[in-house]
């Protein structure tokens, strides 16, 4: 791996922070953005997450500085595609069906983090900006001489197994499993893995970019706090040597062979950049009295859309909590939803699921299908004692957009595709009336 020159401190800390950091006392610029020379000759570059005229509190920019200019590469060429897939989602029909997968298995050959790419499912598309696409991550080997960066929307990453080291434009993103990140579109990074493998789940958000949602009733304070967030300060590498570079635009991967490591920012500030988060930090707001709350409390970060309060996507999580609610079924009731969800299991085990939702696995509930706890928690939950108790050692979350979610082939055709899983709700006993 290549030693990276570094800002000290680590981390900066606060959501959507205007924040200003260099790896080399001097490097950014006082008074101006771009002035005549940047200092040390540098290259100043600003790197825009939305339309310069947005509204100043949704206006997402920062500048950077770095040793060569970005545009300094060849023609890009396609690449190898493997499974990685991104809208329009046509491959095959959408399915009305309640889906859930076993853990895909890791790659026995050497794979790294771009490789190692599979997608699941998606809406919306790229092009319109609007929708998301949904994909697994499972790599045996860091990226080496190699960097990756998507032109289609930003990435949330939600690891499962195994750490991840994203060694970006600026700075370096550390993520373990119960924790998340965010790369911005268009910002690029190497993947490594100091445990020698690493899997799990990413968001890629082609909407408008996750934000904090709003609290409402809720007050001031709860669920997710601006201060829990981290931000890496500068960091960058002065290298010299072929660098394979890899983008994501409109749904296809292409190619380029640098002479150098374009990690070269070596100062930036402004308000757009990679973050992440510990989900144990998350504030959960529940009921104290009776009857089960919309998962919405739940809500780390939301991409809305142009309808208020219907999202492009939530982040959901479903972390330890206690649940208190008297003469109230605890787990998530039955229900259909306008809204398409689909779930992933970090640790542990989901509370309304008695068996077959395994850490690494996934479902889909799509638009108006029926759902919710399997016969065997509902048998539980109803005859359950109901003193105060929490529900411990689970992380459970929930990818949930406007749009029907769609398959893909590979996923329809993945041999981790539960073809038993509407058994889970048979049994039920038809209710007795007078």
């Amino acid at each position: 791996m290549t030693t990276l020159k570094t800002a000290p401190g680590g981390y900066l800390t606060g959501f959507g922070n205007e924040f200003a950091t260099e790896a080399v006392p001097g490097a950014l610029p006082e008074g101006q953005n771009s002035p005549q020379r940047a200092p040390f000759g540098l290259y100043a570059e600003q790197l825009s997450g939305t339309a310069f005229t947005a509204p100043r509190k949704e206006n997402r920019r920062s500048w950077l500085y770095r040793i060569r200019p970005s545009a300094n590469h060849p023609a890009y060429k396609p690449h190898p595609q493997g499974a990685l897939r991104s809208g329009p989602f046509d491959e095959v029909p959408a399915s009305p069906n309640r889906l859930r997968w076993d853990p895909q298995p890791m790659p026995s050959a050497p794979t790294d983090f771009v490789e190692g790419l599979v997608t699941y499912a998606g809406n919306g598309d790229a092009a319109t900006g609007a929708g998301i696409s949904i994909h697994l991550y499972l790599a045996n080997r860091s990226m080496t001489d190699k960097v990756f960066w998507n032109a289609d929307g930003e990435l949330l990453l939600v690891p499962q197994a195994g750490r991840l080291r994203l060694v970006t434009e600026l700075g370096v993103l550390d993520l373990a499993p119960g924790e998340m990140g965010v790369v911005p579109r268009g910002v690029r990074f190497r993947a490594e893995l100091p445990d020698g493998t690493a899997s799990g789940y990413i968001c890629e958000n082609h909407g408008a970019p996750f934000r904090l949602p709003d609290l409402g009733p809720i007050g001031a304070n709860g669920l997710a706090n601006p201060r829990d967030f981290k931000t890496p300060v500068a960091a960058y590498e002065d290298v010299d040597r072929p660098t394979l570079v890899v983008q994501k635009f409109q749904g296809k991967l292409w190619a380029s062979q640098f002479d150098h490591s374009p990690l070269d920012v070596v100062a930036w500030h402004g308000n757009l950049a990679p973050y992440k988060y510990d989900l144990a930090r998350f504030n959960t707001i529940n009921t104290v009295s009776f009857d089960h709350p919309d998962p919405s409390i739940f809500t780390v970060l939301t991409s809305p859309s142009e309808i208020p309060g219907t999202a492009n996507c939530d982040f959901v999580i479903f972390p330890p909590r206690w649940m208190v609610a008297e003469h109230t079924f605890r787990p998530p009731w039955f229900h259909r939803n306008v809204m398409s969800e689909f779930m992933g299991l970090v640790h542990g085990v989901y509370d309304a699921k008695a068996g077959g939702f395994a850490p690494g696995g996934a479902s889909l509930h799509n638009c108006m299908s029926g759902h919710g706890p399997d016969q065997a928690s509902y048998e539980q939950a109803i005859r359950a004692d109901l003193k105060p108790h929490k529900i411990k050692d689970t992380l459970a979350f929930m990818f949930e957009s406007r749009w029907v979610i769609r398959p893909t082939r590979f996923a329809m055709e993945s041999p981790a595709l539960q073809s038993d899983y509407d058994h889970c709700w048979t049994g039920f006993e038809k209710a007795k009336l007078p």
